[in-house]
């Protein structure tokens, strides 16, 4: 297992505070076989310098920038084009993974011959402490579960590039994400969730992801626009995902 190489795909803007814990926790992963690709986005702040000499201390990390801010989905897309990797995997520069992640996450899916894989993940707040919540995964994530609501968390996601190829996202502002995992799990099948907890993501304040009616009109893009639902099938999804967001998804709330 230790021949196939991970690519981990980092957008990064403005994130001076915590961009150094979150390449840390990949440089401390028990897989070492790993290339990491931060791509600054036209970050105003001390970003590019520290991941930089981040660069400097480790042979894997390497460097790509935007010439101007140009947005999460443009970031990713420039990192899985450079990528040589086996399996792509992305984090943000705000989030951080745990020790065993990618281990985990590798044997269980050469073990169940999986395509696509993701895990629960313990949220946490900007001065790194924990907000007592867990995000479980659902066990299996099909492609009809997953058009309800985006029921992977990005930052464990992991895709097997030998099967699926590379999958892009949209080149969308918001919710682009989401896009890739949906056309990943379409081409490849149901996803294998890890119950374990084996990354952590943090929930800033101002975040527009935690605005969620802010969120609908790029939800109902996705459909809309990206799918290509025709607008009745569009609104339909979207009353779909209020009642799985408001009634369904709180159940994958873990409280600690």
């Amino acid at each position: 297992m230790e021949n196939l190489l991970v690519s981990v795909i980092m957008p990064a803007f403005n994130a001076e505070e915590f961009i150094e814990a979150a390449v840390e926790s990949v440089i401390a992963q028990t897989y070492s076989n790993w290339e990491l690709f931060i791509i600054d986005d036209a970050s105003t702040d001390a970003t590019l310098s520290k991941a930089e000499k981040l660069a400097k201390q480790d042979f894997r990390i390497k460097i790509l920038q935007n010439q101007k801010n140009s947005g999460t989905g443009i970031s990713r897309n420039k990192g899985i084009k450079a990528s040589q990797g086996d399996f792509i995997a992305f984090l943000d520069a705000d989030d951080q993974w745990k020790p065993k992640k990618l281990k985990i996450q590798l044997e269980t899916m050469q073990k169940q011959d999986a395509s696509v894989c993701f895990s629960s993940y313990l949220q946490i707040d900007e001065n790194g402490s924990s907000r007592n919540e867990i995000i479980e995964a659902l066990p299996t994530l099909t492609y009809q579960k997953l058009l309800k609501s985006n029921y992977l968390g990005n930052l464990t996601g992991i895709y097997s590039v030998k099967k699926l190829g590379k999958i892009y996202a949209p080149e969308i502002r918001k919710r682009q994400d989401w896009a890739l995992w949906l056309e990943a799990v379409k081409k490849g099948g149901p996803a294998i969730g890890i119950q374990q907890c084996l990354a952590k993501y943090r929930v800033r304040k101002g975040s527009i992801s935690r605005n969620k009616f802010e969120m609908l009109k790029y939800n109902f893009n996705i459909y809309h626009k990206i799918l290509g639902f025709d607008f009745p099938k569009s609104v339909g999804y979207m009353l779909v995902f209020l009642k799985e967001h408001f009634y369904v998804k709180p159940k994958q709330v873990k409280r600690i």
